[in-house]
């Protein structure tokens, strides 16, 4: 998966992006990536969040949350 290419097409449509890891949650075995979703690209949805043990966990997560605004989302397909 090209992440800088989804992030680049995410931005391009209105979607912030903010992820995050936290190295104290790492070290007690908890979910220690955080993903957050939010923009004019969401519609009336204010945001997207989840916690999880990866990002890739987190990425699929927040992009099938995201697919289901409006809006044409079936690109995300590529990346789910």
């Amino acid at each position: 998966m090209d992440l800088e290419l989804l992030m680049d097409e995410l931005g391009r449509v209105g979607v912030t992006v903010l992820v995050k890891v936290d190295h104290k949650r790492m070290q007690t075995g908890a979910n220690s990536w955080t993903m957050v979703m939010s923009g004019p690209g969401l519609g009336e949805l204010h945001h997207i969040r989840t916690d999880a043990r990866d990002l890739r966990l987190c990425l699929r997560y927040c992009l099938r949350e995201l697919s289901k605004c409006p809006g044409g989302w079936e690109w995300l397909e590529l990346y789910l």
